[in-house]
């Protein structure tokens, strides 16, 4: 239950979601594709959402134990499945994600905060490499957690724990901003605060009542 779980305590630490919270939104990029290359926008979100294949698909490459080359493979059957159209597998993980594109608002939020001093990690599941290329991760962040590096991925406790035990923070004094609600709620069962994501404007309203800087 709810009042179990650790109580969120002030803030002192960030830590970002990359895909669709540093870049513009996933799930819109995800639609482009699926209209594209199936003739249904709905393809790529149905699929991970109730196929249990395309899951599995995206666990494992998530977890750093599936190659991209596999994943992409391994999609572009289904896609073909479902759609009875080819899809070309070289390259689909990118294609997927081809429309996102780096969020400037967001990252100088995120600038600024860990310019006060404010501990910042980065905190993301991963599919592919596209969705880092905008970025210098040491710049932007004291600490980088990917899942797939640790073999774990959000939304378990664990990945979040890697974080706040890098920046030396305690759980329940850390900040997770997250376009996915149920990657919120596994942060919240260590305590962390949660904001979710939806644009740039509200959040970074958010991140500046919490921590109490102009940004």
């Amino acid at each position: 239950m709810d009042g179990d779980w650790p109580q969120p305590a002030e803030p002192k630490a960030l830590l970002m979601d990359v895909g669709g919270v540093l870049t513009t939104n996933v799930f819109e990029s995800f639609a482009a594709f699926s209209e594209a290359e199936t003739g249904d926008p709905d393809s790529v979100r149905d699929m991970f959402a109730n196929d249990e294949r395309a899951q599995r698909l995206l666990v494992e490459h998530e977890c750093g134990r599936m190659a991209e080359t596999e994943f992409s493979a391994g999609m572009a059957d289904l896609l073909a499945e479902r759609s009875g159209r080819t899809l070309d597998p070289v390259g689909l993980a990118r294609r997927m994600l081809a429309l996102t594109q780096r969020d400037d608002a967001m990252v100088e939020a995120v600038t600024k905060i860990k310019q006060a001093g404010v501990p910042v990690a980065i905190v993301s599941n991963s599919m592919g490499d596209r969705g880092y290329e905008s970025f210098d991760m040491t710049q932007l962040a004291d600490v980088i957690v990917i899942s797939g590096e640790h073999g774990v991925r959000k939304p378990s406790r664990r990945l979040y724990q890697i974080a706040c035990d890098g920046l030396g923070v305690p759980p329940p004094h850390c900040v997770m901003v997250d376009d996915v609600p149920r990657n919120l709620s596994g942060a919240a069962r260590l305590g962390i605060r949660g904001v979710h994501h939806t644009n740039a404007a509200d959040t970074i309203a958010e991140l500046h009542e919490l921590f109490g800087l102009e940004l």
